[in-house]
């Protein structure tokens, strides 16, 4: 049988099986990884390859990776309301579009990966396009003093020039967007294929990974949210651009350092893509749809082979059609290629039902950060805190709650359920979004007393005045949303890593992904609309540029709603989920 290895960031020069004479005088012969060989095409040994030696490598990239991401969109509406001069309720709609796009990028560059590049190809290429971008806006942001030195010397109009920036910022932006989009996905499953499944040690490690990974990231993100949007406020917009771009080529150097020991996935190469698999199965299904369950049945006997559950019945009408004579039986897909497409849709109404939260985490970047502008953030005399640093406290929850989550909950819930991961992943996301329901609901009240507070001390008609009220005030309803990523974010990046057929674990996690990226996209929706439709006959819209007039607190509550049935929608389908096996 022939392999190829799908991964690999070079062609295998040296074959597997040329190897097996000097593999057979190692002693350490049955500790080699089986499906999984180097960068240069040799099989493994588990212990000098993989694991946590590879996982440190990867999750250093992640954190320096979310560094640079933060860096760019925990304060990106503080930039487009200020020196872009967007109205609040735009500049929340382009943040939510960026965010969007950036999110549901992943799809296509796991499907470069999965299919033609391989993961850490798609890295590299990717870690390239990342700094490029992040260089590009830190130029578009100098642009201003440049802007101006040109006017004096060559007597060029102002208005071009910064008609120029602004297509250079968000030409840069979105290349920071397709950029993240290859990274991403590839990152997060090159490092769980780094841990041998099939080897009940390592396979613990793999979902302690996926915690510790998720630490990593919140770690990034929140030395980002206190350092680059520090830079940002009190020094130079140029320098907050150029910070994440230096922490990205880090990043790149750092990842290339850990190639060595990284265990790249082989796959064979006697299938069909998975792709063409998949398709395949839905089309034949629609095709054969007229086609008699009973005959059916008949003829996957006849096949030899047989239903393994009674979901989704009407995709075994791929199986095999009659061809007209008599008994004669055409094979189109085997049952395995059905159930692969069966374990595919029912991913789908678990996805579905999670949008909402993304919807709710969308707000973290946006409202909050502006409600943080309006109220007291002083520390100390002569000391503020940038107004986007409020939400290093989701990423505080987060960094506090893992090593309890991991390493106390996980192991009481195993031992009384004796489940590997403690907790199976619907019921680790079914929590979080539980408490994304009550961070909700917090945040509305916290804001109602925002606003009041306001009405007390006269500032109503005074929105550049601060507002008498701590910005403490916003931190529960933070670290209620960092304990529900811990459940809910951790469990859905495990969820779609295991659940979807082994070649498309890449797309599994841009899946996970993208319920991110469509949840900015219906966040912006909604916001557009409520804008439109509060906002007329002279009133002051729910999302009016003076806060103090808007009415964010019933957007809070509106969430907290769509939250909750979005719960209990989810609550029906993952009680009749069946795992994948």
């Amino acid at each position: 049988m022939e392999r190829r290895n799908q991964t690999l960031p070079f062609p295998m020069s040296n074959n597997i099986s040329s190897l097996s004479g000097s593999d057979a005088e190692t002693p350490l012969l049955n500790d080699t990884v089986d499906d999984a060989v180097d960068y240069k095409g040799r099989s493994v040994l588990r212990s000098k390859s993989g694991g946590w030696r590879s996982a440190v490598f990867i999750i250093g990239v992640e954190i320096a990776e979310r560094f640079a991401y933060y860096g760019i969109s925990s304060n990106l509406i503080s930039f487009l309301t200020g020196p872009m001069g967007q109205s609040t309720a735009t500049a929340a709609e382009n943040v939510n579009a960026w965010d969007g796009t950036a999110s549901l990028l992943p799809l296509l560059g796991a499907f470069l990966a999965d299919t033609f590049l391989g993961r850490y190809r798609t890295i590299v290429v990717a870690s390239l396009l990342y700094v490029l971008g992040l260089g590009l806006l830190t130029v578009s942001a100098l642009l201003p003093s440049l802007r101006a030195s040109i006017y004096q010397t060559n007597k060029v109009s102002s208005s071009s020039v910064s008609e120029f920036q602004v297509v250079l910022f968000f030409f840069s932006l979105y290349l920071v967007a397709f950029a993240q989009g290859g990274h991403k996905p590839c990152v997060q499953a090159f490092g769980a294929d780094q841990f041998d499944g099939h080897d009940p040690e390592e396979s613990k490690a793999k979902s302690s990974f996926f915690n510790w990974w998720y630490f990593g990231l919140c770690a990034g993100s929140f030395a980002a949210n206190w350092i680059v949007s520090y830079i940002q406020d009190n020094l130079n917009w140029g320098l907050g651009f150029g910070v994440p771009c230096i922490a990205m080529a880090v990043a790149l150097v750092v990842f290339l350092f850990g190639t060595p020991t990284y265990r790249h996935r082989i796959i064979v190469q006697d299938k069909d893509s998975p792709f063409v698999r998949i398709g395949r199965v839905f089309i034949l299904a629609i095709r054969n749809w007229k086609a008699k369950p009973l005959v059916l049945t008949t003829e996957a006997e006849y096949c030899g082979v047989h239903e393994s559950s009674e979901q989704f019945k009407f995709l075994n009408k791929a199986l095999a059609v009659r061809n007209g004579l008599k008994e004669e039986v055409k094979v189109y897909c085997s049952m395995e290629e059905v159930e692969e497409a069966k374990a595919v849709l029912r991913l789908v109404p678990i996805w579905g039902t999670c949008l909402i939260y993304g919807i709710v985490l969308g707000q973290c970047s946006t409202f909050f950060v502006k409600q943080a502008a309006t109220m007291k953030r002083t520390v100390m005399a002569g000391f503020d805190i940038p107004a986007a640093s409020i939400q290093s406290f989701d990423s505080l929850a987060i960094v506090l709650f893992i090593p309890i989550y991991d390493g106390i909950l996980v192991p009481m819930a195993r031992s009384y359920t004796g489940k590997p991961s403690g907790i199976t992943t619907l019921q680790r996301i079914g929590t979080g979004i539980v408490l994304s329901v009550l961070s909700m609901a917090l945040a509305a009240v916290v804001e109602t007393k925002r606003l009041k507070t306001a009405q007390e001390y006269g500032l109503v008609d005074k929105p550049n005045m601060t507002v008498p009220m701590s910005v403490w005030w916003l931190a529960p309803a933070y670290l209620l949303l960092g304990v529900a990523d811990v459940f809910t974010m951790v469990g859905l990046q495990e969820f779609f890593y295991d659940q979807v057929p082994n070649e498309l674990r890449s797309i599994g996690l841009a899946l996970y992904l993208s319920i991110f990226g469509v949840g900015s996209f219906l966040s912006g929706f909604l916001i557009s609309a409520i804008d439109e439709v509060t906002g007329g006959d002279g009133h002051d819209s729910w999302f009016s540029s003076n806060l103090n007039r808007a009415h964010i607190d019933y957007f809070y509550w509106l969430l907290a709603v769509l939250s909750a049935l979005g719960f209990a929608a989810y609550l029906y389908f993952a009680r009749s989920y069946i795992y994948k096996l």
